[in-house]
């Protein structure tokens, strides 16, 4: 069995062609904000596998249904402590990443920190500019992602109503076209 820590490679087709062998891939979710660690390094471990529970995802690519079980033994031990662990497919996987997390959600965080640079150099002190950002990715993350039971202002929908079409494109979503991905990961492989 080969096991690969990254979809990239395997959905680009770079492995060799060995019918022999099984071919499995195994990815952290890393820690996720909303979490219920109770100690100070689980709270601090951002990357995981070390104090915080994160989830990974795997994928058999190749080889007998049988593998997948000590494919997940192996990437749980290797990405410990592991909360959950999801079965998914290679094309899922990139999906994932560098769909989500990297295409969309890093680029989302990056203009986050560029509105924020930008209050600043507007004369908002950068601290106050940081812990407001951050208290409310918070709270708003809480409430879209369904953690509390809660809803926006009237204000903050028609903000958002107003400010989503100015930031993204209506065809923003074309990322996740299977061309697209495969672009994506041609870039970084």
């Amino acid at each position: 069995m080969v096991i690969c820590l990254d979809a990239a490679a395997p959905f680009a087709g770079h492995l060799p062609k060995r019918n022999d062998i099984t071919y499995f891939v195994s990815h952290p979710c890393h820690p996720p904000i909303f979490n219920d660690e109770k100690t100070m390094e689980g709270r601090k471990d951002y990357f995981g596998g070390v104090a915080a529970e994160q989830g990974i995802v795997n994928a058999l690519m190749q080889g007998p249904d049988s593998d997948y079980v000590l494919g997940e033994k192996v990437g749980k031990i290797i990405f410990a402590p592991v909360a959950r662990s999801h079965r998914v497919t290679v094309e899922q996987m990139a999906l994932l990443e560098p769909g989500l997390s990297e295409t969309v959600c890093a680029s989302l965080l990056d203009v986050m920190k560029d509105a924020m640079d930008e209050v600043v150099a507007r004369g908002v002190p950068k601290e106050a500019a940081r812990d407001f950002l951050l208290g409310h990715m918070n709270i708003l993350g809480a409430v879209i992602f369904k953690e509390i039971d809660g809803v926006f202002s009237d204000a903050c929908n028609k903000a958002i109503k107003f400010g989503k079409p100015i930031l993204m494109r209506d065809d923003w979503k074309r990322v996740f076209e299977p061309e697209e991905i495969a672009a994506s990961i041609e870039r970084i492989t």
